[in-house]
């Protein structure tokens, strides 16, 4: 692909970028006392998932979220109970699109570009957590990294998705409100869009890539990439 022409087939993360994760809180509210915590589980998660990759090891992010929530329960020294468990993967399972999500995908639908999806999370028998938000429809292939048993950033997961669409990494970009995303998009050969939901932002430092392109909502970052596809 010309370094100048901009990518048709958009990637979407899934979690947090389509999926309204703050949906988690009442869980940590009630176990914990205080709703922000599920930030840190979060946090948590995503580190233990980029430390199992990069230490060629493998288990499944579902597997990891509930580690992650007996971790940070012992730290706190908070009790966890098997019900507590069954309600956190109810409701990880169960997450509602964000506002400006159905909005923004039919702008790029109508707007001609292929659109898939690309989790950390494991693929799900049917309802799906996109069907339940009522996403599965814009998209023609979601792709989980269970694939390559390797977390995203890793390179393989984003080559991935180029091999199994039959398209160079180039053809490709990456929608995502984590920068460590569209960092491990970017060094790939793929171009990157951030999405700045709140608790997400740009770390400005020497070789640290910048997104392509940047934007608060959904809606926004989407006007920015049809313009960019005309040029």
């Amino acid at each position: 692909m010309s370094q100048n022409k901009f990518p048709s087939i958009i990637v979407f993360d899934v979690n947090e970028t389509l999926l309204d994760i703050t949906t988690l809180e009442p869980l940590f509210e009630r176990v914990f006392g205080d709703p922000t915590i599920m930030r840190e589980w979060f946090a948590q998660l995503v580190l233990y998932s980029q430390t199992m990759t990069l230490s060629g090891l493998y288990v499944s992010f579902g597997d990891l979220g509930v580690g992650a929530l007996k971790m940070v329960a012992t730290i706190h020294d908070v009790d966890i109970a098997d019900s507590d468990v069954a309600e956190l993967k109810e409701r990880l399972s169960s997450m509602p699109a964000h506002p400006d999500v159905i909005p923004a995908l039919t702008r790029l639908r109508d707007a001609g570009f292929r659109l898939v999806t690309l989790t950390n999370s494991p693929s799900s028998t049917s309802p799906t957590p996109l069907e339940k938000a009522g996403l599965s429809q814009f998209f023609e292939h979601t792709f989980s990294i269970e694939t390559v048993s390797k977390f995203k950033p890793a390179p393989e997961t984003y080559h991935m998705v180029a091999k199994e669409l039959s398209v160079e990494v180039s053809d490709l970009c990456l929608v995502a409100c984590h920068l460590w995303d569209t960092i491990g998009a970017q060094a790939a050969g793929c171009r990157g869009a951030l999405l700045t939901r709140p608790h997400n932002a740009i770390i400005s430092a020497p070789g640290v890539p910048l997104p392509d392109l940047v934007a608060s909502e959904l809606t926004a970052l989407v006007d920015q990439i049809i313009l960019h596809k005309e040029i």
